[in-house]
């Protein structure tokens, strides 16, 4: 299984607002203030940073070239730490090694300080990163809750 992590191009987004709308779904669940609007799809993110700031990143991990999800990078100066802002594997790709060899990529393409945070409520995203990040920086980590009430991971590679 061959994963990928591979730049978004502009005339791509559209594949990227179809792909929120799953992110968005799962999301819900965590943060009960996620409603549908009235055409029936939840509000789109604002992406349109991701094309014009040099900071943002956006990402698809594909596997086999089929698409399987997305990660919306901020890779900083050496003076900000770099953060996972978004990261999306499709249901089907779940559980199958996807997340961590994407995560992992990531990792090996942006070196400097990381931060990867996630909501309290997200006791999946909070086991998946702490194992992943456990993993990668052979436990050299830090982990804390800041004031929003989200777990936040801290590393440096």
């Amino acid at each position: 299984m061959e994963v990928q992590i591979l730049p978004i191009k502009r005339e791509e987004a559209p594949i990227l607002h179809n792909l929120m709308q799953f992110y968005i779904y799962e999301f819900s669940e965590y943060l009960q203030d996620i409603k549908l609007e009235k055409d029936g799809r939840f509000e789109p993110f604002k992406l349109d940073g991701y094309w014009i700031e040099p900071h943002l990143k956006p990402l698809f991990i594909k596997v086999d070239k089929q698409l399987a999800g997305f990660v919306l990078l901020e890779a900083t100066s050496d003076s900000s730490p770099n953060a996972v802002n978004e990261f999306f594997v499709l249901k089907p790709f779940t559980r199958k090694g996807v997340g961590r060899k994407a995560a992992f990529e990531v990792f090996k393409r942006w070196h400097g300080n990381w931060v990867v945070a996630q909501l309290k409520e997200n006791k999946p995203a909070q086991a998946f990163w702490k194992k992943v990040i456990h993993e990668y920086t052979n436990g050299h980590f830090e982990e804390l809750e800041d004031h929003e009430k989200r777990t936040i991971q801290s590393f440096t590679l």
